[in-house]
């Protein structure tokens, strides 16, 4: 029995992925989702130390060593390689100078030593890599394990069930055009071997004409299938997405922390890739496989023997094919990493042409990118020379067969076993059974790549959702509107990773103002994000006045809550959007209000479209301090009740920061204010500064009064209070 692989769902999963593959090797079943958590995975991927964390809690006696190939030989197998410096696969057997990796992101491969050592030695000069070994401790096998993650296709055939009738129709169609095509080699038999022989034109010309209004008929069949086929894939590709959507949307934010856009992209492309296969390719296949039936038994109604020759042929051509895909596996594994450096060589070139210049190193950089070039090449003649031999290789089995059918029937019209117009009826009949042939190669590969999407939007469903249905949620605030933070720990996802904020136990008053201040890295945004529920503290809890918040309702919660975030977004839209988001008649005594508190009018009249002028991505490009004023805007449009302002204007300069302050500080009145900063300016009139240090409290109090202290935040201010800002 071969070695069990799975394939990688996004671009950081490969070191889950080995250890789903390592623990079925020893009989034991784990989802990936599970694993990615024990993991300790974000957006970075996942270190070793967080692989052997994880292997160890589910019962695996772990260690990691840098070893060199001859000592890799003598060890237990499998195990885990840091491979390229960036990725993880799993060794599982080196036999003959042989080594046998089974990739997460490509499948399973075949190296001799000079390509894995190109690939897995850290450092060449030394002969030695990375390697993780694993073996399984009595606790392994007594831990409850999971079900494997079957593939659900049932809600997918739900799609199709509701256009139930539509298929019938389309079935109808299909099988209508198959009994025209069945009728076509009786047809052109019947042409040779009564309108010929017996020389009549009448004969010949009825039948020429039946054949004409066959071809009408055909022609009218597929125009119709092909808009019943278009209504329903369109049609199936909006609900798919349309759904994947909301799941979307209902995801906690934490979720978005660990992908990539590029893999949630990917989850897109997958609804495309299921629903094609669904109504695509599954539907042209079952009637491929209907007409290979049908003109099967008029072969063999023809000539028995000519059957079993293009079936023993068909059965030779499919198995040529096959035998090929093993080493183009491996030829793509090869060039994979030579055209990511590839990719990456040609940015690096584009977005580097500045330092290129400024350091004189054009020439440097160009031959880099030419080393590449050369290695390229080097593969490309490899896979053309494998081309060269599949392709040829299949042309001859199919062409011999085709001459040997040929033959055969030829020699039958001779010994009188068959007519001429039979011969050529099978000819044609062999035409329409290569089609159906080459239709199930491409099923059977649509299906693999359905299936991993399928696995991929399954993972997607599996995670829980931010309000899960079956709770009571609170959809109305306390009246003390309050907030306390009681022992609050948090550290972020990520094997090894120090607490970001700990035993934090803070009151933040309702209708004050709170400052935040510290260094980089102190925890300070990470407060706003736990208030603004991103992310479950590990230890501890925040309550709004007397309750959980956690028994608050996501929406109703975020509804009365005004935000500027460092990373706030622009829309592709006009402004009067972005500052009403969600809104399709925006208020306009609400959105002038915000715009003058904002002090962002003036930018505004200078623009000739006003407030629907477009900004973002789509639009007029925007400043950094232009960007701030229209999301603090947009957080005044709210009129929240609570406002988390992080580094809200460190992007203004003096005078708009000084003028939207003064606005502000009207607008604070009666709402409890979190502000992130560290500008004096900014949090010198906060009712309450906390300081912040390493993720503990250290100080709080009025400016005045921590600065006659002349502690930490003295000290953290202090220039700023010399140059009197």
């Amino acid at each position: 029995m071969g070695f069990k692989f799975y394939k990688q769902f996004d671009g950081m999963d490969c070191g889950p992925t080995c250890l789903r593959m390592i623990a079925k090797h020893y009989g034991r079943n784990y989802k990936q989702r599970t694993l990615s958590k024990i993991c300790g995975i974000n957006r970075e991927g996942v270190s070793l130390l967080g692989i052997s964390d994880a292997a160890e809690k589910i019962g695996f006696r772990s260690l990691g060593a840098k070893i060199n190939t001859h000592e890799l030989k003598q060890a237990e197998l499998p195990c885990i390689l840091h491979w390229r410096q960036y990725h993880f696969v799993v060794l599982y057997k080196i036999k003959d100078n042989k080594y046998y990796l089974a990739d997460p992101a490509t499948g399973l491969v075949t190296l001799d030593e000079t390509n894995f050592k190109s690939s897995w030695l850290a450092d060449k000069n030394l002969d030695e890599g990375v390697a993780l070994f694993l073996s399984p401790t009595p606790n392994f096998f007594n831990l409850e394990e999971e079900e494997e993650g079957e593939v659900k296709w049932s809600f997918l055939l739900s799609y199709l069930a509701a256009y139930k009738k539509l298929i019938i129709q389309l079935g109808f169609g299909l099988l209508a055009g198959s009994l025209l095509q069945l009728i076509t080699p009786f047809l052109t038999q019947s042409i040779v071997d009564v309108g010929i022989n017996t020389r009549n034109i009448s004969f010949m010309t009825a039948i020429l004409l039946a054949q004409l209004a066959l071809i009408v008929g055909r022609v009218g069949v597929e125009f119709i299938r092909s808009w019943i086929l278009l209504h329903i894939t369109t049609r199936i590709n909006i609900a798919i997405l349309t759904d994947f959507l909301i799941r979307l949307m209902k995801l906690p934010m934490s979720f978005f922390d660990t992908k990539m856009t590029g893999d949630i992209m990917q989850r897109m492309n997958d609804q495309r890739t299921i629903q094609n296969f669904l109504a695509g390719s599954t539907l042209n296949t079952l009637f491929s496989l209907f007409n290979l039936v049908i003109f099967s038994v008029v072969l063999i109604y023809y000539n028995i023997i000519i059957f079993f020759v293009f079936a023993a042929s068909s059965v030779l051509y499919t198995a040529w094919i096959i035998l090929f895909l093993k080493q183009r596996r491996v030829l793509n594994y090869k060039s994979f990493d030579t055209a990511a450096k590839n990719q990456s060589s040609i940015i690096q070139l584009i977005n580097g042409m500045q330092e290129i210049k400024l350091n004189n190193c054009e020439q440097e950089k160009r031959w880099e990118w030419e080393h590449i070039q050369a290695r390229l090449f080097k593969f490309n003649v490899k896979t053309l020379a494998l081309s060269q031999y599949q392709e040829g290789g299949a042309t001859f089995i199919n062409e011999g067969k085709n001459i040997l059918i040929t033959f055969l029937s030829a020699e039958a019209v001779i010994s009188g076993n068959l007519t001429l117009g039979g011969m050529l009826a099978i000819q044609y009949i062999v035409g329409q059974l290569s089609s159906p042939i080459s239709q199930l190669l491409s099923f059977i590969q649509n299906f693999q790549d359905a299936k991993i999407s399928l696995e991929r939007l399954n993972e997607i469903h599996q995670v829980k959702e931010e309000e899960p249905p079956g709770k009571e949620w609170s959809h109305v605030l306390p009246k003390d509107k309050s907030l306390r933070l009681k022992n609050l720990t948090f550290s972020y996802a990520g094997a090894g990773n120090e607490p970001v904020l700990k035993n934090i136990n803070l009151l933040i008053e309702a209708g004050k103002t709170t400052a935040i201040v510290g260094m980089s890295g102190s925890g300070k945004t990470t407060i706003l994000k736990l208030l603004l529920r991103f992310y479950q503290p590990q230890h501890g809890e925040i309550k709004v006045g007397d309750e959980a918040i956690d028994n608050i309702s996501y929406k109703t919660w975020r509804n009365q809550c005004g935000v500027v975030m460092q990373d706030g977004f622009i829309f592709s839209d006009n402004i009067k959007r972005n500052i009403a988001v969600g809104e399709e008649y925006p208020d306009t005594e609400k959105l002038n209000h915000a715009i003058k508190v904002a002090n962002i009018h003036d930018f505004i009249d200078t623009l000739p479209l006003g407030l629907n002028t477009r900004i973002g991505a789509d639009g007029n490009g925007i400043s950094q301090g232009q960007r701030q004023r229209i999301l603090i805007a947009r957080a005044v449009y709210k009129n929240p009740a609570f406002l988390f302002f992080d580094e809200a204007t460190n992007s203004l300069d003096t005078n708009n920061e000084r003028q939207i302050m003064d606005n502000l500080s009207e607008f604070f009145k009666g709402r409890t204010v979190v502000i992130v900063a560290h500008r004096l300016s900014t949090v010198s009139n906060a009712d309450n500064i906390i300081v912040l240090d390493k993720g503990r409290i250290i100080e709080q109090g009025t400016h005045h009064e921590l600065t006659s202290q002349k502690g930490d935040y003295y000290r953290l201010v202090k220039n700023q209070l010399e140059l009197g800002l």
